[in-house]
């Protein structure tokens, strides 16, 4: 068996199509949603995230402004200018990039962005939100990765699922969130014993820990679907991610690439968010 690939870059832009037409029924309405990215520092993994942000907005049709600010800028600063882009009613999204310098609380910064503008869904009323079923937004990266279980039409119910990490930004959300399609959920991590004992089990894999090969074929069911959310560096300095790719695609039914797979996803369930902030905010 070899698995069919979900491929993130295909249902990225049919997702984008969809965005930019919505976004045209908003503008007809004199509503044009609105992205603020807020840059602090001269990280160059974050300038290239930003800059990627900025132009899936502008293609989707979203107005996009993009905040740059050195490395100095304070903590009241920042806090300042976040709170006159809550004011702004142009505004409909606001994300500031992580991280942020070490003297900035990024915790402290991440609460002060209004809750019906926090696209990034990381705010403790959106993480709240999630954990009750209430309406919030879904932290992008996780979000993506329904998306592309529901692309290839899989049923969660009553299947079993293993999700391995448990950050506040893929892990913990993508566990709810399968729960939410009443999935039977395992969170694993580095403290856990006999992962292989656990994955073998898992109808779903989502690997989430930022390690290369922590998953390989040995340790997945046949017919298994694996999503890959790492970004590493292999020997030969090119991008994969935490599966053993090769090795798994063998096995598993379906499997998302790195590149190609989830990354792309996060960025278009970014402006999906902030297009449902602006149809929310104009409802």
């Amino acid at each position: 068996m070899t698995a069919q690939l979900i491929d993130g870059i295909a249902l990225s832009k049919q997702l984008r199509t969809e965005v930019a037409v919505r976004a045209l029924a908003l503008k007809a309405k004199g509503i044009t949603p609105g992205l603020a990215v807020v840059l602090v520092g001269d990280n160059p993994a974050s300038q290239v995230y930003v800059r990627n942000k900025v132009k899936a907005c502008q293609d989707g049709g979203l107005h996009s402004v993009l905040e740059k600010y050195d490395a100095e800028m304070t903590e009241s600063e920042l806090l300042a200018r976040v709170q006159a882009l809550n004011n702004d009613p142009a505004i409909h999204g606001i994300l500031v990039q992580l991280p942020l310098p070490a003297h900035i609380d990024a915790q402290k910064v991440t609460e002060a962005i209004s809750p019906a503008k926090d696209v990034d869904g990381f705010h403790i009323a959106s993480a709240g939100a999630l954990m009750t079923g209430m309406p919030g937004f879904w932290p992008c990266t996780p979000y993506g990765c329904m998306k592309m279980l529901e692309s290839i039409g899989y049923e969660l119910r009553g299947k079993h699922a293993v999700v391995i990490g448990r950050s506040n930004i893929v892990g913990k959300p993508m566990a709810l969130m399968l729960l939410h399609k009443d999935a039977t959920v395992t969170i694993c991590h580095s403290r856990t014993q006999n992962l292989k004992t656990l994955t073998l089990q898992a109808d779903v894999i989502v690997a989430a820990v930022g390690k290369r090969d922590v998953l390989t074929a040995d340790m997945v069911k046949p017919g298994a679907v694996v999503l890959d959310v790492g970004m590493n560096r292999n020997d030969e300095g090119k991008l994969c991610g935490d599966v053993d790719f090769a090795g798994v695609k063998e096995v598993a039914g379906f499997i998302t690439p790195v590149p190609g797979g989830v990354g792309p996803m996060t960025i278009t369930m970014l402006l999906v968010n902030t297009l449902e902030a602006a149809e929310r905010a104009n409802s």
